[in-house]
């Protein structure tokens, strides 16, 4: 190799290593801009829905004896994470982020010393149980935080899709059910990535199991940026 090769090769591989650390510096810088906005975060708070399901064979086998009446008040633990999509909301909302939410949430409504429906409808005699009342919800949904920035942050989700389990099934003997819902809430960064809020969220239920499955939350969470 001759001396002038050597040199167009040096200042080859210098430019390639140049580009290398200006992209990688880019994406860094970029990462960064982005950690605090993303965050995992766990719920806690009051379930209620529309329905008691009472008077269903697998709740209550019609009422034959005792009833889940009143089993429409109970509580919720869910956990999820936020991932950016958005600073600016697709440049239609500067100052505000937008963020992507999955989650998942269980709903306990309660139970009732109630007829047991297998074995009471297979034996003809009534067989009394503790029988549970409960939902299982996974979410995927747009939220909007504004305020970048601050350390108190108002947020809302537009609309969301939920996926719902329901337990006991239904009369028709199905358990999924698909839907939307609704939720705003308040956000405080207490100290560094450790985050505390209020949560209100309203979910509204396509009725695939012949169900009434609506229902609201209110509660609280907590959660770690990164």
């Amino acid at each position: 190799m001759s001396e002038q090769q050597g040199k167009r090769l040096v200042r080859g591989l210098s430019r390639v290593l140049l580009g290398t650390v200006l992209l990688v510096s880019l994406l860094l810088t970029s990462s960064y801009a982005q950690a605090d906005e993303n965050q995992v975060f766990f719920r806690a708070g009051g379930a209620f829905a529309e329905s008691d399901r009472a008077g269903e064979v697998f709740t209550d086998v019609f009422g034959a004896a005792g009833s889940q009446t009143g089993s429409d008040d109970g509580s919720y633990i869910g956990a999820g994470v936020e991932l950016l999509l958005s600073k600016d909301v697709l440049g239609f909302l500067p100052g505000a982020s937008l963020l992507g939410e999955i989650g998942i949430e269980y709903k306990d409504f309660g139970a009732k010393n109630v007829a047991q429906a297998v074995p009471t409808v297979a034996t003809g005699e009534v067989f009394m149980k503790d029988v549970q009342v409960s939902m299982l919800t996974v979410d995927i949904a747009p939220k909007i935080k504004f305020m970048q920035g601050s350390r108190l942050r108002p947020w809302v989700i537009p609309i969301g899709l939920d996926f719902h389990v329901i337990s006991p099934p239904s009369n028709s003997t199905t358990y999924l059910d698909v839907g939307v819902q609704f939720g705003a809430g308040l956000e405080y960064r207490v100290w560094k990535a450790l985050n505390i809020g209020v949560d209100a969220r309203y979910h509204a239920a396509s009725g695939q199991t012949s169900t009434v499955n609506n229902y609201s939350t209110i509660g609280v969470y907590t959660g770690l940026s990164f």
